[in-house]
């Protein structure tokens, strides 16, 4: 059996595994083979190095004063410091605690106290690339970088049809909570003080390779709109039968990424939604969040820069709800001893099947050998 044939089988074995409920989707890591954004561009200074992580493996960034970013494994490799507490010089980062300088290929390239022909091994490094405000790490096989492109059309970031808000904080749970929160709309239950009574209409789902879709319509049974909402939409809306179901909501998780758009027809969409959750712990149990949030510009584009605030604090107030409630299932995973959920959407299921499969999961429980 080639190795395109034994990995088909694998897949198929997991997603058996995964229908089955024998697999704890809360235990399964995510695949590293895959860019993630792992810092804001704003948060890097020239000349400057900051510390990140991704999945429990820190990686220092370091911006020189010419040339690209690039990214090593945050400890010098004399005393296990981290790099990102050095300075930059030139090219090259410095540890702060014996001046052990490496280049942007990890190699150590100068100990003060050494001559040039006795210098250590370097550290790690990773690929970097910076797109669209977000500094990018490639944690996986290097070999791979090059043949996995990075994610393109983040949003409407480039359009200046739109205007784009970049958001994110540190959430206290494990990815797949997250990407269940946005895929399941009928959880508009929950923000019904925000948004009011929202009636969802589940349209259907799409199912591929490293891809699942699912698609909505909504009607508002009580409440007034809010205005945030109305800014998204251009427009005052009611709950009059002419704006019931008219416009659809489309989510896909196209593994890793998430993403979410609104439109009425073939028009463009009024909102282009981006998002990622970086696992940061060692058990990814905890993530950060990296989204841009595109929102089409009115006719008189300034209203949207004057209203802006208003935005701001209205998916704040959601994006506080969703927090929260993932939060709260993480802490019940805990308590409980790991998964428990009874899912019955089906899009969920299929969800739920895909981050199995395309993650890497748990090594199975060993069996202790009584003779040992």
């Amino acid at each position: 059996m080639d190795q395109t044939a034994q990995t088909d089988s694998s897949t198929q074995e997991l997603a058996v595994e995964a229908r089955k409920g024998k697999i704890d989707l809360r235990r399964v890591r995510s695949n590293p083979d895959y860019w993630y954004p792992v810092a804001w561009s704003r948060e890097l200074k020239p000349g400057k190095t900051i510390g990140t992580r991704y999945a429990g493996t820190p990686i220092a960034l370091v911006r020189p004063d010419a040339g690209p970013v690039f990214a090593l494994e945050d400890r010098c490799a004399h005393r296990q410091v981290p790099l990102s507490k050095g300075t930059v010089e030139g090219a090259s980062v410095k540890c702060c605690y014996h001046g052990w300088a490496y280049g942007r290929s990890g190699r150590c390239i100068d100990v003060p106290y050494l001559g040039k022909g006795k210098l250590p091994n370097g550290v790690r490094t990773f690929p970097c690339r910076e797109q669209d405000g977000m500094i990018f790490v490639f944690p996986g096989d290097p070999e791979k970088a090059d043949t996995v492109p990075l994610p393109v059309h983040l949003a409407r970031a480039s359009n200046p049809a739109y205007k784009t808000r970049y958001f994110g904080t540190t959430i206290g749970c494990h990815y797949s909570f997250m990407h269940e929160n946005l895929m399941d709309m009928n959880h508009q239950f929950m923000h019904s003080k925000q948004m009011g009574q929202m009636k969802p209409r589940f349209l259907g789902q799409k199912r591929e390779p490293k891809l699942v879709e699912a698609r909505y319509s909504f009607a508002r049974t009580s409440g007034k709109q809010p205005f945030g909402e109305a800014l998204i939409f251009g427009e005052r809306r009611d709950s009059s039968e002419k704006f019931q179901h008219r416009d659809v909501m489309t989510i896909r998780t196209e593994y890793p990424y998430q993403t979410l758009r609104i439109q009425t027809g073939d028009e463009d969409p009024v909102m282009d939604l981006w998002i990622v959750y970086v696992p940061q712990s060692a058990d990814e149990l905890t993530n950060r969040t990296f989204g841009l949030l595109s929102v089409k510009r009115p006719k008189i584009g300034s209203l949207l820069d004057i209203a802006w605030p208003f935005l701001v604090a209205f998916t704040n107030r959601i994006f506080a709800e969703d927090r929260e409630i993932v939060e709260l299932e993480q802490n019940a995973w805990r308590e409980l001893g790991g998964d428990h959920n009874v899912e019955v959407f089906p899009v969920i299921n299929a969800l739920r099947e895909l981050l199995t499969e395309c993650g890497i999961p748990p090594e199975p429980a060993q069996t202790p050998n009584p003779n040992a």
